[in-house]
């Protein structure tokens, strides 16, 4: 959208999810030539934000944001694969951030989206570790049921055979690659 951006095809969004991994450049872009709110969470590549966060955009990493009566729950990084690797996580690690929101999953009621850089474990996740998605994210979704799992990181150009839209009990996950439009 950043090279051939066009106002009608925002006209009708009135919320942007950010699952990571992309230019804090282009959220800047898009929060400010859309009417749109940009939610973001940090991808595994996002070292660059620290210098130049996104501007105008809200991170909603370890935390639960509340947009029009909509609870979303925001958990960025990967699956920790280089040992220096920024917002990149054991599934000991992940499992720790997500203990730590308990409060706030319970003075909100639990949340509507579940918004990540990563996918679960065994659904829309990788073979190589890089790509691995998180046990953890399958607890959450048993405990909350959540409507929608949002989440990015596995590239549907990469030769995978991941489905954009798949099922794991009641929450509908979405694999957001390059951009996806639904409605809540």
């Amino acid at each position: 959208m950043w090279d051939h951006f066009e106002p009608e095809k925002v006209k009708d969004v009135d919320l942007i999810l950010s699952c990571g991994d992309l230019d804090p450049r282009y959220l800047s872009y898009l929060a400010t030539f859309s009417h749109a709110s940009v939610l973001y969470v940090h991808g595994n590549h996002d070292d660059r934000y620290k210098e130049r966060p996104p501007e105008g955009c809200v991170c909603i990493e370890d935390d639960v944001y509340c947009f029009n009566g909509i609870r979303i729950l925001g958990l960025g990084g990967s699956m920790r694969y280089n040992p220096n690797g920024i917002n990149q996580y054991t599934e000991r690690e992940m499992k720790a951030r997500v203990r730590r929101l308990w409060w706030k999953l319970l003075r909100f009621g639990g949340f509507d989206i579940l918004l990540t850089h990563a996918p679960a474990n065994g659904i829309n996740d990788g073979d190589d570790r890089a790509h691995w998605g998180f046990e953890s994210f399958k607890g959450l979704m048993d405990k909350y049921k959540p409507r929608y799992f949002v989440h990015g990181h596995v590239h549907l150009n990469y030769g995978h055979t991941i489905p954009r839209i798949s099922q794991y009990n009641e929450t509908k996950i979405i694999n957001a690659f390059e951009r996806f439009i639904f409605e809540y």
